[in-house]
């Protein structure tokens, strides 16, 4: 497998998404079914990693999932966690703000589901929607998206300073996909439920979309929580750059199972 280092948005510089292919797919190998295996080998791996993560109960991870409409979110969480216990992550959607939410600053909502220690978190969208989808739409002026842009590399920072290793994916698809996707959800009755007109109003918003995410890309790519752009018209290649992503992160984490436990030494169950 590729080093998932060598897929990091720069700390520094201009990001271009047309400079990032999103029918690539540089951490698939061989045949379908070769990539298949590989995928299931890293479920397995991923299991067995958050194990001592939850025994150690010091560190949590946050894994952010952005991407448009389509680009498969729902499904990286699917294939990514397939086989692994549901105790020790935790899972957050971020979807329109409700009243309560509106009448605290942006970041309320997402300080109050941060994984606690031992945990993976997991978001599904995220504080970034709170500066996107308002710029786009002109609710919010650049100065303020810029200015929340700083905000957020404070609050992550905070987190990373607090044990939270932060891992933020971009899932990039091309505008081509996007729309065989909708249709798709059109077409298969069991897929409907999906759909929202809401989808096509932003599908028309593409171009500002696409600008808005270089903008994010650029302003909130840092050392402490690094961006990555995952290029997602094949799933089955996003599921195991993902993957391999959050593997490589736990990895070099190490965490360990506690095994000193004085009061326990001699002790005999009856």
């Amino acid at each position: 497998m590729p080093n998932p280092q060598n897929h990091r948005v720069p700390v520094k510089g201009a990001v271009h998404l047309s400079d990032y292919d999103p029918a690539a797919t540089p951490f698939a190998h061989g045949t379908v079914k070769a990539q298949e295996k590989d995928l299931k080998m890293l479920n397995k791996q991923l299991s067995q990693l958050l194990r001592p993560l939850q025994g150690e109960n010091k560190r949590s991870v946050l894994l952010v999932l952005q991407g448009t409409d389509t680009s498969g979110k729902d499904g990286t969480v699917r294939g990514v966690f397939k086989g692994t216990s549901p105790q020790g992550l935790r899972m957050a959607t971020f979807k329109s703000p409700s009243k309560e939410e509106l009448s605290h600053d942006y970041l309320w909502r997402c300080h109050a589901v941060v994984p606690a220690k031992g945990e993976v978190g997991i978001w599904n969208r995220s504080h970034y929607e709170d500066v996107l989808v308002p710029l786009v739409n002109g609710w919010i002026t650049r100065q303020v998206a810029k200015q929340r842009y700083a905000q957020i590399n404070d609050f992550e920072r905070l987190l990373a300073e607090n044990g939270t290793t932060v891992l933020k994916c971009m899932l990039h698809i091309s505008k081509d996909e996007q729309r065989r996707r909708l249709q798709e959800r059109i077409d298969v009755p069991e897929k409907r439920w999906k759909f929202s007109m809401d989808d096509l109003s932003a599908r028309k918003q593409w171009d500002a979309y696409q600008q808005a995410y270089e903008d994010l890309l650029e302003a909130t790519s840092t050392e402490h929580a690094p961006w990555y752009v995952v290029p997602s018209d094949n799933k089955l290649h996003r599921n195991l750059m993902v993957n391999t992503l959050l593997n490589h992160c736990l990895l070099d984490m190490q965490p360990q199972y506690p095994v000193d436990y004085p009061e326990l030494v001699g002790l005999q169950v009856e």
